[in-house]
């Protein structure tokens, strides 16, 4: 690292974008990537979508308890 760092000609907010939404990375344990990899090839879709498919009837459930 540098003692000292020059900032005069950096630009304030650059990299800045108003409600940009974050899309964070989900790490699956190995055997359930392999799982659900092969249930979503079997059934014919990607496994993005069946991943999504088995999350939002997961929020459904936990909403109908409440």
């Amino acid at each position: 690292m540098q003692d000292e760092y020059d900032f005069t000609k950096a630009v304030r907010g650059k990299f800045y974008r108003p409600g940009l939404k974050l899309i964070p990375p989900v790490h699956l344990e190995p055997e359930v990537l392999d799982y659900l990899a092969q249930r979503a090839k079997a059934n014919g879709i990607t496994l993005n979508a069946l991943v999504n498919s088995i999350l939002k009837k997961d929020i459904e459930a936990m909403e109908s308890e409440k």
